[in-house]
């Protein structure tokens, strides 16, 4: 035997043994994770950054974005404090695409419901600087971004050249409905997604947070007529009983919610546990994710 083979033995199996202990290690699915995980892992959401919408069948709980739109998120707050949306519905279920709240009849001057103290005219909040953002990246390509990932639960994506970031269309993404100018969104004719993520309307339009509970409520209401979902018959509209800020519900009436925080270790754990999928389930591990199949725990 060569003098060098033992050496050169040894250093093989010191270069496996990293992936010896990691087979070795027992596969523990995101639910095991999330089980194990510190409470200093997940966070309490800002009550001024939540709003309650109220249905008949129950509640849908929303996360504002003031990061990324603070003057839709300002705007918004403004309507729901003055109870705009008190009263209204939702008149558009899109297959596979969005629901769209508000007023119905806003189109129309001569029946519109009056703004109150809202802003009439808001920039378009597409992106922002990238700058002072800490951002939880993703390790696999995506096609719609340079690169993609989390801030404080909420899916981004980013471009290196012009260092910009902007909130991504997943499943419960809510958003601006505007029409071709780009600043002609201002927060009161809102929808949340329902289906497939529409990616290819990063960037276009003014995203301004993220339904955390009560998707159910949203994503099962019957389809409207193609081709764009509203209701030709005002009677299959759901109502919304109100829209409030959290803030403005006394503390004892709001739910405990947390959300896992996105640059945490059990967050990280819980996307290679979904990137990975190596239970006896599964035969063929992935060895990859896209960003909007990524779910943010909530508890």
């Amino acid at each position: 035997m060569s003098p060098r083979r033992p050496a050169l033995l040894a250093f093989a199996l010191a270069c496996a043994l990293p992936f010896l202990a990691s087979a070795a290690s027992p596969y523990r699915s995101p639910q095991q994770i999330l089980a194990a995980s510190p409470d200093s892992d997940w966070r309490t959401p800002d009550p001024a950054n939540l709003l309650y919408m109220n249905l008949d069948g129950g509640r849908v709980i929303i996360e504002l974005a003031p990061a990324f739109a603070p003057a839709h998120v300002a705007n918004i707050q403004t309507l729901a404090r003055e109870h705009f949306w008190d009263g209204e519905s939702i008149y558009r279920a899109q297959d596979n695409f969005v629901v769209q709240f508000g007023d119905a009849d806003a189109d129309e001057a001569a029946k519109a419901k009056p703004l109150g103290s809202a802003k009439r005219r808001l920039p378009a909040e597409f992106q922002r600087d990238s700058k002072g953002l800490k951002v939880t990246v993703l390790p696999d390509r995506d096609g719609w971004a340079d690169r993609t990932g989390f801030v404080d639960g909420f899916a981004v994506g980013q471009d290196a050249q012009d260092g910009k970031t902007w909130l991504a269309h997943c499943y419960g993404a809510l958003g601006a409905g505007r029409s071709n100018e780009e600043d002609s969104s201002i927060g009161a004719e809102l929808y949340v997604v329902t289906g497939q993520s529409p990616r290819q309307l990063d960037r276009n339009i003014t995203l301004v947070g993220r339904v955390l509970q009560g998707m159910e409520l949203l994503s099962a209401l019957p389809r409207g007529p193609a081709p764009m979902g509203f209701y030709a018959d005002a009677a299959q509209r759901t109502p919304i009983r109100s829209i409030q800020r959290a803030s403005d519900v006394p503390a004892a009436e709001r739910p405990a919610l947390q959300v896992l925080r996105t640059d945490s270790k059990t967050f990280a754990d819980t996307v290679e546990a979904r990137r990975n999928r190596v239970d006896d389930f599964y035969k063929r591990p992935a060895g990859h994710i896209d960003l909007c199949n990524i779910p943010v725990p909530v508890r």
